[in-house]
């Protein structure tokens, strides 16, 4: 049960951060794509974290679920998704956030990272 989280997170990575497959969508599209694919993936985390969510997204302690989720919520402010339907993903991931080796290793912060998306 503690890997359902991180199994239905990385789902949601497939499906809208591969760039080989976002590629393969009409560029005037990527947008509305991206913003559907994470929205149908944290609907349905949402679900999954109300059960299974204590500090972080499997109880108190940081599990791989946790490292999963906040490049998704890079990734969903990145495409402009509404998180307010989201408020345990949301909770969580400001809690994260919180711990060093999250702000270090945060997607904005890595040397690949666009120019316009660093922090």
């Amino acid at each position: 049960m503690k890997q359902v989280p991180a199994l239905k997170i990385d789902g949601i990575t497939i499906h809208q951060s591969n760039l080989s497959v976002l590629k393969q969508v009409r560029e005037e599209m990527q947008l509305t794509w991206a913003q559907n694919a994470i929205t149908s993936g944290f609907n349905a985390l949402e679900q999954i974290l109300q059960s299974t969510a204590g500090i972080y997204c499997v109880g108190d302690e940081v599990t791989m679920a946790d490292l999963c989720l906040v490049p998704q919520v890079a990734n969903a402010e990145r495409f402009k998704v509404d998180l307010t339907p989201y408020p345990t993903i949301s909770s969580i991931n400001k809690r994260l956030l919180v711990l060093e080796a999250f702000q270090v290793s945060h997607p904005c912060r890595q040397p690949d990272t666009p120019t316009e998306l660093r922090a």
